[in-house]
């Protein structure tokens, strides 16, 4: 375990915190993580412009989300596990380039198969913020893990929260076709910083590729945590997309009559959600995964009751926007946790595992988000958003228990 860790620091002179990785070192691993999951998100409060742009319904611009959660999922389960098999470094430089071009082809798209095509390689090479975590994980001493990995996710969905409102007001001002231009100039100034910046790491293991890709799959056997934990957050995933996929219709629509600037400063509440974060990797440390995770499944489903109450007043729309945000990332910092405790020379491949589990939902929560806002409207979304944390908690209410803990 010590191996791993020092492996990854430039300098074994280096003074370090009692957690065992640099400061500096870690605001660049939350910034790089935040920069590049905001690809996932640029597109959400731009759906009700691109449906009129390429003059299709609600229902088919809800699959540009769909397909890029899709992409990330495919990426998670090919890409991310060769985090334990190659220098983390070249693989990043490759990863940024590729969604450096894929957001230039978005930006320049004419037609919308073009752009969900673009938006699904972008979404695939994306998982740049999947390898980082794990590298913060592998760098942290075992006392404070959670806290070091709860400052990194602090980064990644300050980038998924903040991604909505930067989207909306570019939109605005220049345009959707700039959000996306805009992505690929980031990530290519993103990819030539880490590329500096970042440490060499060793890889963890020398098996060939395709031996790789059968270890992951025999991790989901081994460990019943990782899939349980998975199927947790792929129902608080799926929630949330399903939310933030469709509250862009309702702003827009008849009762609010928002602006792109106004869909953006309503996103930008949604940010005080990535505070948790910290909190929740203390918790986390603490040994409190157990009650904690039946907590946010019951805050999530109250949070769209909430919201089912604010169809016609923003203030209560806002205040279910931030609980639903602050329970789904603690249950994923609460679920990493755990995954990360399962095999120290794998996290890499425990998160490609855990990750692809829950965008799967994501990306189910989002389609099925759409078509049933167009079927039901608000007052059908905020019930599918409530049975979903519901389910959770009732497979939680069965989940094993060990002698050594609930942590576990």
């Amino acid at each position: 375990m010590s191996t791993t860790r020092n492996s990854g620091t430039p300098s074994s002179t280096t003074a370090k915190p009692s957690h065992g990785v640099p400061g500096g070192l870690v605001v660049l691993l939350a910034v790089a993580s935040g920069m590049t999951v905001a690809n996932l998100y640029y597109a959400q409060p731009l759906l009700s412009s691109l449906s009129g742009v390429f003059d299709i319904s609600t229902a088919t611009a809800g699959t540009l989300i769909t397909l890029t959660q899709v992409g990330y999922v495919l990426g998670m389960l090919f890409l991310v596990p060769l985090g334990d098999r190659l220098e983390k470094r070249n693989l990043v430089t490759v990863l940024l380039t590729v969604t450096t071009l894929a957001s230039l082809v978005a930006g320049l798209a004419q037609s919308f198969p073009v752009l969900l095509t673009a938006s699904l390689i972008s979404g695939a090479t994306s998982v740049v913020a999947q390898i980082m975590v794990p590298f913060a994980a592998n760098l942290a001493a075992d006392h404070a893990r959670g806290r070091v990995v709860g400052r990194v996710m602090s980064g990644l969905l300050t980038g998924i929260l903040l991604s909505r409102t930067l989207s909306s007001l570019v939109s605005d001002v220049a345009g959707w076709r700039a959000v996306f231009l805009g992505s690929a100039v980031l990530t290519a100034v993103l990819a030539v910083a880490l590329r500096m910046a970042l440490p060499h790491h060793a890889p963890t293991t020398s098996l060939p590729y395709h031996q790789v890709l059968r270890s992951t799959a025999q991790l989901a056997r081994t460990h019943p945590a990782l899939l349980r934990r998975g199927l947790y957050q792929a129902a608080m995933f799926g929630a949330f997309s399903a939310f933030w996929t469709t509250v862009s219709f309702v702003l827009t629509g008849p009762h609010f009559h928002y602006s792109q600037v106004g869909v953006g400063i309503f996103a930008l509440v949604g940010a005080a959600g990535a505070a948790v974060a910290p909190l929740a990797g203390r918790w986390a440390d603490r040994g409190l995964v157990r009650p904690m995770t039946g907590a946010a499944f019951l805050v999530t489903a109250l949070a769209f009751a909430l919201a089912g109450l604010g169809a016609h007043h923003i203030v209560l729309l806002a205040l279910a926007a931030i609980v639903i945000d602050t329970a789904v990332q603690t249950s994923l910092i609460l679920g990493q946790h755990t995954v990360y405790q399962l095999d120290p020379a794998a996290r890499a491949r425990l998160n490609s595992v855990f990750i692809a589990t829950f965008f799967i939902g994501g990306a189910i929560g989002s389609q099925l988000g759409s078509v049933i806002y167009h079927a039901g409207g608000w007052t059908g979304l905020t019930v599918l958003g409530a049975a979903l944390p519901l389910a959770a908690l009732l497979y939680w209410a069965f989940e094993p228990r060990t002698r050594t803990g609930a942590g576990r």
